[in-house]
């Protein structure tokens, strides 16, 4: 078996590696001026291959990936795993508006076609039973970081029975998250509802709960904007919670959302290195290698 890492994520490739106690080597991306690329790999590849990319940014990053996997089987990989601990394009999984693509059905149809196998972690899917609805052609698992995060929490004291904290879920969708966390780390925990009315305009309320005095800890699977996050800190603040912090699976981070959260008392945010980031506190490499390994081994 090859680990192999893209550019923006050789440190996660090699982590990725070390689990396994694996080989990791790096495809080599050169981008030509006018936008196009040129995917090298390793002239000499093993029957299995596990390519390592997150799919944030994913418009330039599907296309590499295509190039790279087209290029391994090529080169005599016979087997070919996606481990993409951001999975792209799952949220638009309906037409809301007539005219709309599904891009769900669209980019899950495409690149399920070109693996064997797909590992992601906290995939966006909330109309859809299972992970295969969205990509038919290869076998797939949607693996939970919330245990990770319960335990990091757990691990810094956040847990214990004299802690004066409470997890907050920001929205109805983060339930599934903040009950996770909460049974791994012990603390209560409260989930808001959301009315959405823009990409950068929300509105959070609070349930009924004594935050006065409290640290309260907001729990969700992605950080873009931002403004959810920022909206529930907001009203904690006002009912008087002391601090405001923020932990979730993948931080995205639009231009300018972490200043914007900070400047609305949340500090710190936490997230796992699903998407690399200065605010990674939480390696995803065990967890993703593990199933690395059953998948391997169910394979045999």
């Amino acid at each position: 078996m090859l680990i192999l890492g893209f550019p923006e994520s050789l440190t996660e490739a090699q982590l990725l590696a070390d689990s396994l106690q694996a080989t990791m080597a790096a495809v080599d991306i050169h981008r030509f001026p006018d936008g196009e690329s040129l995917v090298t790999l390793p002239p000499q590849l093993p029957d299995t291959v596990v390519f390592l990319r997150g799919l944030h940014d994913p418009n330039s990053k599907l296309i590499e990936l295509y190039l790279a996997i087209a290029t391994a089987k090529s080169l005599g990989c016979r087997r070919a795993i996606l481990v993409t601990p951001y999975l792209c394009y799952m949220r638009q999984d309906k037409v809301f508006h007539q005219g709309q693509g599904i891009s769900q059905q669209i980019i899950g149809d495409l690149l399920s076609g070109w693996v064997d196998d797909l590992i992601t972690v906290d995939p966006h899917l909330h109309r859809i039973a299972n992970l295969f609805e969205a990509l038919p052609h290869c076998r797939s698992q949607a693996l939970s970081a919330a245990p990770l995060l319960g335990d990091y929490l757990r691990n810094r004291g956040l847990g214990s029975s004299d802690c004066n904290g409470v997890l907050v879920g920001p929205d109805a969708e983060s339930r599934q998250w903040v009950a996770q966390v909460a049974e791994r780390c012990g603390l209560d925990y409260v989930v808001a509802s959301k009315i959405r009315s823009g990409d950068r305009s929300v509105q959070v309320t609070l349930p009924d709960y004594s935050y006065a005095g409290k640290e309260a800890i907001l729990v969700d699977d992605v950080i873009s904007s931002g403004n959810t996050m920022m909206e529930a800190a907001r009203q904690l603040h006002d009912r008087g919670a002391v601090a405001v912090s923020a932990i979730c699976t993948h931080g995205l981070f639009a231009p300018g959302a972490e200043a914007a959260m900070a400047s609305a008392g949340i500090n710190p945010v936490i997230t796992t290195n699903a998407i690399p980031h200065s605010s990674n506190k939480i390696d995803l490499s065990p967890l993703l290698a593990n199933a690395i390994k059953t998948l391997v081994s169910s394979r045999e």
